[in-house]
């Protein structure tokens, strides 16, 4: 199980540049054609299709046949996600600890919390769909 997890953090690698990158988008595109109250729910959506996406197609490198394998890697991703949003946004970005728990706010648009569900839930579903499991 420790190869399977190392290969998760390093999809999970993959997984922090698309979510950059869905960030750059978001504030650059996204909220000039629409309104930013609109873009930010939209990436929060495009974020998590982007996740079920790579996690569809980089479950076959883990190669397990175990569920619990894929169940421990969405663990992982979720506990790296919490991880890097708090000590990144706080220690690299400056940002105070209210601003960052601003994350976890649905009603101003925030779909942080649906990109968490799917990141945990992603590699088991990829796997199931993929006929891993």
């Amino acid at each position: 199980m420790t190869l399977a997890l190392l290969k998760g953090a390093v999809i999970w690698l993959l997984l922090v540049a698309v979510a950059i990158g869905n960030g750059v988008f978001r504030d650059t595109v996204l909220a000039r054609v629409s309104s930013p109250a609109l873009a930010l729910p939209l990436s929060g959506v495009m974020l998590a299709l982007l996740i079920l996406l790579i996690a569809f197609l980089s479950m076959p490198l883990v190669a397990s046949r175990r569920a619990r394998v894929y169940w421990s890697i969405g663990l992982l991703w979720v506990t790296l996600t919490l991880v890097f949003e708090f000590l990144f946004g706080h220690y690299a970005a400056g940002k105070p600890w209210n601003e960052i728990w601003q994350i976890f706010n649905v009603a101003r648009g925030d779909l942080f919390l649906l990109v968490l569900v799917v990141s945990g839930l992603a590699p088991w579903l990829a796997a199931q769909a993929r006929g891993l499991v």
